[in-house]
């Protein structure tokens, strides 16, 4: 019997961190290279860099919704755990690309196939902060964001 419980529980593991809720960016360390890597024109880069954009995530089980907030645009990314599907980067470089999100260990990791090489991004919790790396060939952009009561 305890050799069955245990196997039942690989078969569906329990998820490491419970991402929902409201997000408000503190820090965006490196944003501009990023988009610069992307190919963005230099007017939405100026613009974009002064957003303070907010996130709210939903999460139920393996599959999340992630929806970012600015005064500028507002974007929406849907995902199951372990499925790749296209993600359009409506907004950003409005590219289209095969991604897949999945765990490693507590944190999110979407690859990003697409044009551009070395492309994802990087979710985890630190307590009431949740991080984010995202890449784009050898650039890197680091955002800290608030947890909102």
């Amino acid at each position: 019997m305890l050799v069955e419980s245990s196997r039942e529980s690989s078969k569906h593991p329990k998820m490491p961190v419970d991402y929902s809720g409201t997000w408000d960016i503190v820090s965006n360390v490196n944003f501009e290279e990023y988009m610069i890597a992307l190919g963005i024109d230099y007017p939405t880069r100026k613009i974009a860099v002064m957003l303070k954009p907010q996130k709210v995530i939903e999460q139920n089980g393996d599959c999340f919704t992630i929806r970012t907030f600015s005064t500028f645009k507002n974007l929406e990314c849907s995902f199951k755990i372990g499925e790749e599907f296209k993600e359009v980067t409506k907004g950003m470089d409005n590219r289209t690309c095969q991604s897949v999100v999945n765990w490693e260990n507590d944190k999110l990791v979407c690859v990003q196939k697409g044009v551009k090489k070395n492309r994802g991004w990087t979710h985890w919790i630190e307590g009431d902060e949740l991080h984010l790396e995202l890449t784009c060939e050898d650039k890197v952009c680091k955002q800290i964001y608030k947890r909102t009561l």
